[in-house]
């Protein structure tokens, strides 16, 4: 797999991380067989006591969200360390490798949170800073305190608003620009969901491109690019991971799995090289703005900033 770096002086690591939003209920519930197959923190620290020695992973948490029925941001300084201090202790380790905020919270200007963050790197219980879906001028406030390592926000061949300002202002701080959802939430994959299925995932089927019409709309518009990956030879999940590590060195997809043969495919795609006329062809499919529906509902847009 080809590697990069996370932040400007951060450690290497693979170009394709692992997501681990699947192995909760956002979508579907979800299954102690189906998650520890791949990882989740409580496995990763059992993994860790019976395996000994130095931790072989670059691991990334987040804090920041909290309540069950309800979702609130909550990113108090005691809030942020309580559910770090959880995150190491389930793990079995006395440092994370990064340390993100998941939601922005109004109450808080983010020079305030970049400060607390800070403190915890001082402390040494994180090695480096990130934040979710924040705005490029948030970004930059935030690094003029502490140095951020890397920025998450959904980034894929469906949702390619981050190259409205994100994508660059990362490019030009050093900072890695980690892309969640990097296969369109299943839609670029070989089997998408279709209706019947996602009437039973919880996050998707108050979607609006998982609503009708628009998802008829989009698996007709995305039945061309599985061809096109059937023709290069690759897995569609495979394609869509190998154009986003093409649109920067500084681009890290963390494609998220229950699932051993997908989480293969999407590997693959961070050792596939395309061409000038590979990318033509795949953007001629699937040209910029082809997504019919928002990427999230007036709900779902509570908590990341807008900022185009």
């Amino acid at each position: 797999m080809k590697q990069s770096v996370l932040g400007k002086d951060g450690p290497k690591v693979g170009v394709v991380g692992d997501g681990a939003m699947s192995f909760s209920d956002f979508y579907v519930a979800a299954t102690d067989e189906g998650s520890m197959a791949i990882l989740d923190e409580t496995v990763i620290g059992e993994w860790l006591k019976k395996r000994g020695g130095e931790c072989p992973f670059v691991i990334a948490t987040k804090g920041g969200i909290t309540g069950e029925a309800e979702r609130r941001f909550n990113n108090d300084p005691s809030y942020l360390e309580a559910e770090l201090d959880g995150s190491l202790s389930r793990m079995g380790i006395d440092a994370v490798d990064l340390y993100y905020v998941h939601r922005r919270e109004a109450a808080f200007e983010i020079e305030e949170v970049a400060e607390t963050l800070s403190g915890f790197v001082k402390a040494g219980k994180v090695k480096a800073i990130g934040f979710s879906e924040i705005a490029p001028s948030s970004l930059r406030r935030a690094h003029a305190v502490h140095p951020v390592a890397a920025v998450q926000s959904e980034y894929s061949l469906q949702t390619r608003s981050p190259e409205m300002g994100l994508v660059q202002t990362c490019a030009e701080l050093g900072v890695a620009m980690v892309a969640f959802s990097p296969v369109g939430r299943g839609m670029l994959t070989d089997r998408p969901h279709d209706l019947s299925e996602v009437q039973s995932m919880g996050f998707l089927k108050g979607n609006p491109r998982f609503m009708e019409p628009n998802l008829s709309a989009n698996l007709a518009l995305t039945a061309g690019f599985r061809d096109l990956a059937k023709d290069v030879g690759v897995s569609a999940a495979a394609l869509s991971i190998a154009w986003l590590v093409q649109q920067g060195e500084h681009i890290l997809p963390i494609p998220g799995t229950r699932h051993i043969e997908h989480l293969r495919q999407v590997a693959a795609g961070g050792s596939i090289t395309l061409s000038a006329e590979d990318i033509a062809r795949i953007e001629a499919v699937l040209p910029i703005g082809w997504a019919h529906g928002d990427r999230y509902s007036a709900r779902q847009w509570e908590g990341p900033e807008r900022y185009c």
